[in-house]
């Protein structure tokens, strides 16, 4: 067997592969053999047609077969012995049987060679958030929103608060136009961006008055619109008060009182933003090595995360996408995250390498019992099964080197906390 390895670009390779008769002619006979047992012609028993004529009828096909085969297995057999890492599956581009030899010509993309820069020195901020008394209280108001009221109030609405009343389109004489008119129209307040015209007219309003509202344009063809709110009630949500019974009800009587709930929301409150922390780290960390090293990746790598970006996008919505959605504009809309995603995995590969991390199956036994402490109610033995399988070992292998290769990044570079507020959400 000759090879011949041409490189294309950084990440793109041509292999020509010759082989003697006797390195393909067992396997050609084989398919052969098997035809003339197979192929019926009229005029002939079946078995017993000519080689010549078994030849010309059936003969492209068997060479195509015997190229992909002798393509297939020769191939990874070449790439480990070159130490090539392929990045995607070889095309057979061209084959041709010539004077007893077969020729095959594959072009493949492969894994980039490049030295990583040295990130000893770098420094990040991450944010420490801390959740104070007020937050656990704003947190527990979103909870009880689900169990308030909505009460009449006489006073001024509020920027919570949700106002009922007719709307009416107004001409531009300032008339009402005929069967414009929306009675006992909601506004909720709270939800309405703060710069929302009618959010602006409406808060400071009482049952009674009367709001003009004025659209801003978003430009210069489309035309002001002009309302008038006849307000005809404000109304307030009440939140019920915080006992041990409403406590009972709300969490399926898995706590007993109000004390321990409100600890319980500060525990959840503090597991979320040091997730939320570390993502941030490790966000800003990945983001920094990518730009100090200009990989190149692969095509199908990427495709292959412009696919799941998609995917995931999917799956927001419900698992599928809306009527009329443009799935072509989007992937090439995700197509830059995605490559950055590329790159990355390039990256934590190399620091993998250059580090000899593995992944042990103590590895695997002490991940899932962090995972277990997390959830008392699991079956330690269980979770353990569960990630050893098949289906989620390579899974749960990827996520503990993941979490190797930031640990490594971690030790070498600088890290300053820097203590944040939580960001206030409306629910």
């Amino acid at each position: 067997m000759q090879k011949n390895i041409t490189k294309i670009s950084d990440t793109e390779q041509e292999l020509e592969i010759i082989l003697s008769s006797e390195e393909f002619g067992t396997e050609y006979d084989q398919e052969l053999e098997e035809a003339k047992r197979t192929v019926q012609i009229k005029g002939f028993r079946k078995g017993h047609v000519p080689a010549g004529m078994l030849k010309k009828l059936v003969g492209p096909a068997i060479e195509a077969s015997i190229a992909e085969k002798m393509a297939s297995k020769h191939f990874a057999a070449i790439t480990g012995e070159e130490n090539i890492k392929p990045a995607s599956r070889a095309s057979l581009d061209h084959f041709s049987f010539e004077d007893g030899r077969l020729k095959i010509k594959l072009s493949y993309e492969i894994h980039p060679e490049f030295e990583l820069k040295s990130f000893d020195g770098y420094s990040f901020t991450q944010p420490r958030y801390t959740i104070t008394d007020e937050d656990v209280r704003r947190e527990i108001n979103l909870i009880l929103k689900g169990h308030g009221s909505l009460v009449t109030v006489e006073g001024a609405a509020s920027e919570t608060d949700t106002v009922i009343g007719d709307v009416t389109r107004l001409n531009s004489d300032g008339e009402a136009e005929e069967g414009s008119t929306m009675e006992n129209h909601h506004f909720n307040l709270e939800y309405l961006p703060e710069d929302n015209p009618f959010r602006k007219a409406l808060v400071g309003k009482k049952a009674g008055e009367i709001a003009a509202v004025a659209t801003d344009p978003k430009d210069e063809e489309t035309p002001e619109q002009h309302y008038r709110i006849a307000i005809s009630e404000v109304k307030r949500l009440e939140l019920p008060e915080l006992t041990d019974e409403l406590v009972k009800e709300i969490t399926g009587q898995r706590f007993e009182n109000a004390a321990d709930f409100t600890g319980d929301v500060r525990l959840q409150l503090e597991q979320h933003f040091t997730m939320k922390s570390e993502d941030e780290l490790l966000e800003s960390i990945s983001a920094r090595l990518i730009e100090e090293n200009p990989v190149p990746a692969p095509k199908a790598m990427i495709a292959s995360f412009s696919n799941m970006l998609v995917e995931n996008a999917k799956r927001q919505m419900g698992g599928n996408f809306p009527k009329g959605f443009d799935v072509s504009q989007f992937a090439l809309a995700m197509a830059p995250n995605a490559e950055k995603h590329a790159r990355w995995l390039l990256i934590s590969q190399k620091i993998a390498e250059t580090n000899n991390l593995i992944v042990t199956d103590e590895d695997i036994k002490a991940f899932a019992e962090k995972e277990a402490d997390r959830n008392p109610s699991a079956d330690r033995e269980q979770v353990l099964g569960t990630y050893m399988s098949t289906e989620f070992r390579d899974y749960i292998t990827d996520t503990i080197l993941k979490d190797k290769v930031y640990d490594i990044i971690k030790s070498q570079v600088t890290i300053t906390e820097e203590p944040t507020p939580i960001p206030e959400h409306k629910g």
